[in-house]
């Protein structure tokens, strides 16, 4: 305990001297609460379970606030009175979205990070730096690459390189869903196995250049619905450079290269509502867009969000037609970053602005907007947060949402409900699909045609 104490001051003081406080959290956030006793000050200790957890148990019955009551609830009927504390977007959503509601609950500022990830977060103070691109170039991960962020593309890294271990398994597949037309039933439901690879994310200290600039790989294969079942994905995504993906079509049985498989170029399968930029609010490079840090605002955002990782659950008694069950969704008022990007002069994009909500605590962008080309709210989006006990405690998000407020549909991603299995997250392993050979085209070949 001394050690870590020792470890956590000396992060602070080394924060401190590169023009922040010494009222600041080991990772740049302020320590104390807010004027009014609604955010509390920071807790400055990993969230831990109760006894008796492990993993394939439901992780909300082991949190030591799960018989927590909302303290209010915000719908159509309240939500000018609580506009201050919300995103022009969710206060859209709540106003045209019948029968939508947010359950407001205390706050807990129970974000921390293993001694590693502060032990580098210090080394980064005056080491990290970004590309002219604004991709990431040096650093030591895992940890913070900007403790005391100055611009919004070393904001944004921040988040893109959140702490998730070495990666992350769905052991009994993973539903990415579209909900149904206006006046239909039909929804679009995929499910199939999925691993995700961050070659940085080991214990200790790596830099960029030691995993050749790869930013995270990704695998997953379609066994349902019957319209893209064989289909599979294998992609690598880079700090530097645009990211390379194979695509295995069944009918032809052949692996293709996509060309374009970035960006606003959109999914295959999804009728055009989910590009490849939009999973976790946001997905892959940074380049093209200017990023500005606008400031910070008290928001209420989802936090402690078990009921969205609840995977004992049926899968429609959470996705309901026009939006995530009320009670799964949890929602506490935090300090959060407010981060804007603008797409750059000439280059399109059909977003060209997009608004970030990042949570002080753990960089973690928890609300998300998107604007068409003429300026008018379009996507609405959010990532379902929680402490991962197997990481130490340190936060992540799997759960993802986004609402078209044009056509009242909404995108699902990265699930376990439904799915009887929970995730994994690994701090270590000698899986081979936790290895660079893993994701390469000849191997998706393999993967397909067994």
């Amino acid at each position: 305990m001394l050690k870590r104490i020792l470890m956590v001051l000396a992060a602070v003081t080394a924060i401190a001297s590169s023009a922040w406080g010494a009222d600041l959290t080991p990772v740049g956030a302020e320590q104390a609460g807010n004027k009014s006793g609604t955010i509390p000050a920071w807790e400055g200790k990993p969230d831990a379970p109760l006894a008796g957890w492990s993993w394939g148990k439901d992780r909300g019955d082991y949190w030591k606030h799960k018989g927590e009551k909302p303290l209010f609830s915000i719908d159509a009927s309240n939500v000018d009175k609580y506009k201050e504390n919300l995103s022009p977007g969710q206060v859209q959503l709540i106003k045209q979205t019948k029968g939508y509601r947010m359950n407001v609950y205390p706050t807990h500022r129970n974000a921390d990070f293993p001694d590693f990830i502060l032990a580098n977060t210090k080394k980064n103070v005056g080491y990290a730096k970004l590309t002219a691109d604004g991709n990431l170039k040096d650093a030591y991960l895992p940890g913070v690459a900007f403790p005391a962020p100055k611009t919004g593309a070393e904001l944004m890294t921040n988040y893109l390189f959140r702490y998730q271990g070495v990666g992350y398994d769905y052991p009994n597949g993973t539903f990415t869903m579209l909900s149904p037309r206006p006046g239909t039933s039909q929804w679009i439901e995929t499910r199939g196995p999925q691993n995700v690879y961050f070659p940085w994310g080991k214990k200790g200290t790596t830099t960029p250049a030691q995993v050749g600039d790869v930013y995270y790989s990704i695998f997953f294969r379609y066994n349902s619905p019957p319209a893209l079942a064989g289909q599979g994905l294998i992609s690598t995504y880079y700090m530097n450079k645009d990211n390379e993906a194979f695509y295995y079509f069944p009918g032809q049985r052949r692996v293709r290269r996509l060309p374009t498989a970035s960006y606003d170029t959109p999914q295959i399968g999804f009728e055009n509502q989910y590009t490849f930029d939009q999973p976790f609010v946001f997905n892959g490079n940074i380049d093209r867009f200017d990023w500005k840090i606008v400031g910070k605002k008290e928001l209420y955002i989802p936090y402690n969000s078990f009921g969205m990782f609840n995977f004992s659950q049926k899968l429609h008694d959470v996705t309901l037609p026009t939006f995530l069950n009320n009670d799964n969704r949890r929602y506490e008022l935090h300090r959060v970053w407010v981060l804007e990007g603008t797409v750059k002069k000439g280059t399109r994009h059909t977003e060209p602005k997009k608004v970030f909500y990042l949570d002080e605590d753990t960089y973690l962008a928890v609300v998300g907007e998107g604007y068409d080309a003429k300026g008018a709210l379009w996507k609405v989006r959010e990532n379902y947060s929680i402490p991962v006990w197997e990481l130490g405690g340190a936060f992540a998000t799997q759960p993802f949402v986004q609402y078209d407020l044009t056509n009242g549909r909404y995108v699902y991603d990265q699930g376990s409900v439904g799915t009887g299995k929970d995730i994994k997250w690994l701090t270590e392993t000698n899986d081979p699909r936790f290895k660079p050979g893993f994701f390469t085209g000849e191997n998706l070949r393999s993967l397909s045609e067994r």
